[in-house]
């Protein structure tokens, strides 16, 4: 089949890889965007960890915490330019939907776009949604939502670049003052800028370190170098690799981002806090919500269009 430019910028967009290695992943997997990911990674070529998230829709996230500070919740709210985003109407019906779904029993985002606005009993939150594409004059969408509740401790919540990046983070604590809720906060804008897959390794599967491991071993073995040594020590390497990986997607196991020694983990952070303040502390998990995370917009080739309409 025949690889068109636009498919081989992609698979560089996402993978960082040149335009010629691209075009030969492409061919090989003919076409398949993810093995054509997997085949530049097997070689070495990649500098992507798997398929990049193309953050291309524009929107709000928002987090809005109980008073008792037990539950909170964040929402993502899309419109289509960034213009509308910063718009004081957007702003203030996004604080309306988040502050619903802070108390919603809905178990997804159907369910709740199906349930009566809490502002407006005779309309349901889609309803009252398509009001307000009427008012605003741009297509929008509520997108997502995630609760967080903690009976034992509390919630931490952290909005980054104005809404772009909305972080909850589960506390459990027996004692809760200003030092605990400023590392929570902490703890929070490094979810926000390192963008951690989960809490620590525990979490992560069996099947996807055994996927890492293939890709790892495929690697070596295109190495006419590193494919020559002893099997104990090809192993050895993996393992390395895989340890060093997991403590970049592992919240608890990165490096502290405020860390003075440049080598503190968050983990420990948590511990040294806990200790200073009498305290027995555990992160139990987060929520990150970036917005338009994996929404790919749709790219307007104007020459083309401008062409078409001319009838050329």
């Amino acid at each position: 089949m025949a690889i068109t430019a636009a498919q081989v910028k992609e698979l560089r967009e996402m993978t960082g890889a040149g335009m010629m290695d691209c075009k030969k992943a492409l061919t090989a997997t003919e076409g398949d965007m993810d093995k054509a990911v997997e085949f530049l990674r097997e070689k070495g070529l990649a500098t992507a960890q798997k398929k990049a998230s193309r953050v291309a829709a524009e929107g709000l996230c928002k987090t809005v915490v109980a008073e008792d500070a037990k539950s909170a919740v964040v929402v993502e709210v899309n419109a289509e330019t960034d213009f509308v985003a910063k718009n004081e109407k957007f702003q203030s019906y996004v604080a309306d939907v988040a502050a619903q779904a802070l108390t919603t029993t809905a178990a997804d985002i159907d369910a709740f776009l199906a349930e009566t606005w809490a502002l407006n009993n005779e309309q349901t939150v889609k309803e009252a949604l398509a009001a307000q594409i009427a008012v605003i004059g741009e297509n929008m969408n509520i997108r997502r939502f995630a609760q967080v509740k903690e009976e034992n401790g509390f919630v931490a919540s952290y909005t980054h670049m104005g809404g772009k990046i909305g972080v909850l983070v589960d506390v459990e604590t027996d004692v809760v003052n200003d030092a605990v809720k400023e590392m929570a906060k902490n703890v929070a804008m490094q979810i926000a800028a390192l963008k951690p897959q989960y809490t620590n390794s525990s979490e992560v599967s069996a099947d996807y370190i055994a996927h890492e491991k293939e890709i790892l071993l495929a690697q070596i073995m295109n190495d006419p170098k590193e494919s020559q040594k002893p099997e104990k020590v090809i192993q050895g390497m993996i393992t390395g690799r895989i340890n060093k990986e997991l403590k970049e997607i592992c919240l608890l196991d990165q490096v502290y981002v405020k860390a003075e020694d440049g080598k503190q983990t968050v983990a420990k952070y948590v511990e040294q806090v806990a200790k200073e303040n009498g305290a027995n502390v555990a992160i139990k998990g987060f929520v990150r919500f970036e917005t338009g995370e994996g929404i790919e917009k749709k790219e307007e080739d104007f020459a083309a269009e401008v062409a078409k309409q001319m009838g050329n």
